[in-house]
């Protein structure tokens, strides 16, 4: 049993020097910065006006609609990218495995259009 936890020292002394240089960058950035803030860094800066609601407002379900359609085709590229890279190693089945993705994602893409989750009114 001790040497199984001996195996984890290495990982227990990286998350102590992590977490306390961590926090002695956080203490140093405290005592070393400036506390005052002037008027124009507490101005909005980027829509140009103060708000004017509570910042945990409800928003529209499309906002996250929108966000997890583009998601899902981001990490379409995340694979379409390696596998085009070692598509003379992987063959005919990673071929065809990848043409399946493709139509699965085809297939959601078309139900989502139908649908009219792409229409921002």
């Amino acid at each position: 049993m001790n040497e199984l936890l001996r195996e984890y020292l290495p990982i227990l002394i990286f998350l102590g020097i992590a977490i306390g240089l961590s926090g002695v960058l956080v203490a140093a950035s405290w005592i070393v910065a400036r506390q005052k803030p002037y008027p124009e860094k507490l101005s909005a800066y980027e829509c140009g006006f103060d708000a004017f609601e509570d910042a945990r407002g409800r928003f529209d379900v499309r906002f996250y609609l929108v966000a997890i359609l583009f998601i899902i085709f981001d990490l379409e590229v995340a694979f379409l990218f390696p596998w085009a890279v070692t598509l003379g190693k992987i063959g005919v089945f990673g071929f065809w495995s990848m043409v399946i993705f493709l139509a699965i994602l085809t297939v959601g893409f078309v139900y989502e259009w139908k649908k009219g989750a792409l229409e921002w009114e």
